[in-house]
């Protein structure tokens, strides 16, 4: 009995204990210094803050000042203001991912207090307006996401004067339904550029001359899911293809023709220049078409041409009496101009006219 008395009180003592160490998991996460803002939740640590589909109008101004990978998505930012990120020092921040949240306009300044940021991903926003200086202040900015970003307006001037002093290493412009390459964003340096699935047919001889550029030879590029049409106007970026292959195009052996509608789906690599024949505005082959037209137009002559034959040969007999009558009409015809000018040129004719007296 004494013995179960000493375990009952040697055990009593770790209570207390035990109820200190659970104490930090019973307060919540807003109300320690430094911990995750009341919408948001850390992942493993506080270096890792999402606030995900919070509807948050504004950046959360309770982060830890550790935080290294801030992730808001689903919310309605609506507009990045001067340092919207700047309430609290965060110079630890280096992976800023703002999805879906709605952002239209990026104010000048509105990363300021940001020193350590290295990738900024803004995609999935529908972007009206980027002010030239709304990347001012990370200056160690490599990676720029912005991914469907570009659909519902031309910005490309904007952002080309709103990174002209990044040094970026990668850009990610896939789903921006873009025609042409965006060479006005293209900073010397850049070592990735991500451009699927958007609207491009082809790259351009003056397009690749850009990529050929000193400050961009080791660019790479993704490709996949664009609709290539596969005429010969894509003659050149083939032969540019095959020469960089994998070594600036990682996904080049799977592109894909779109259109025409014989190539479709054919992988480019494996089509030969001239096999890429010349497509009009319409879809249709210009040399080949001309060649069926005069085709066409040939056998409709011929048609006429029997046609008109046969009609002649089943009508013989009233063509040849039609003739027939024609030749007797003009022989009398001609007999009545003879007989009238044997008349006047009769002598006898002559005189008796002359003297009708007599």
């Amino acid at each position: 009995m004494a013995r179960r008395q000493e375990r009952a009180a040697g055990s009593g003592c770790w209570l207390p204990w035990l109820g200190f160490a659970l104490l930090p998991l019973a307060v919540p996460p807003a109300a320690a210094p430094g911990g995750c803002p009341s919408a948001c939740y850390c992942v493993a640590t506080p270096e890792q803050v999402q606030c995900r589909y919070e509807r948050l109008e504004e950046p959360p101004k309770e982060l830890p000042v550790t935080v290294h990978n801030l992730s808001i998505a689903g919310s309605n930012l609506s507009v990045l203001p001067r340092a919207a990120f700047a309430a609290r020092p965060l110079p630890d921040l280096r992976l800023l991912r703002l999805r879906h949240d709605n952002i239209h306009t990026i104010e000048d300044m509105a990363l300021q207090g940001l020193p350590a940021l290295r990738t900024l991903d803004l995609s999935h926003n529908p972007l009206l307006s980027v002010a030239a200086g709304a990347f001012a202040g990370v200056p160690l900015l490599r990676t720029l996401q912005l991914n469907q970003a570009l659909l519902a307006a031309p910005l490309e001037d904007q952002l080309a004067l709103a990174m002209r002093n990044l040094s970026l290493r990668r850009l990610e412009l896939a789903g921006n339904a873009l025609r042409a390459l965006p060479t006005s964003l293209l900073p010397a340096g850049l070592e990735e550029l991500d451009l699927r699935n958007n609207s491009l047919q082809r790259l351009v001889a003056a397009e690749l001359r850009s990529l050929d550029a000193p400050g961009l030879r080791g660019l790479r590029l993704t490709l996949g899911a664009n609709p290539l049409s596969c005429d010969c106007a894509l003659r050149p970026f083939l032969a540019w293809l095959r020469s960089a292959a994998v070594a600036r195009v990682p996904d080049a052996r799977s592109l894909r023709c779109a259109t025409p509608p014989a190539l479709r789906g054919a992988v480019l690599l494996r089509l030969r220049p001239e096999g890429l024949v010349c497509v009009d505005a319409e879809g249709g082959e210009p040399g080949r078409l001309e060649t069926a037209s005069y085709v066409f137009f040939g056998i409709v002559l011929a048609l006429i041409g029997i046609v008109f034959l046969m009609v002649l040969y089943l009508n013989r007999r009233g063509i040849k009496r039609w003739l027939h009558n024609l030749r007797e009409a003009c022989r009398d015809q001609m007999e009545g101009y003879h007989y009238r000018y044997e008349q006047d040129a009769d002598p006898r004719c002559a005189s008796a006219v002359g003297t009708p007296g007599l």
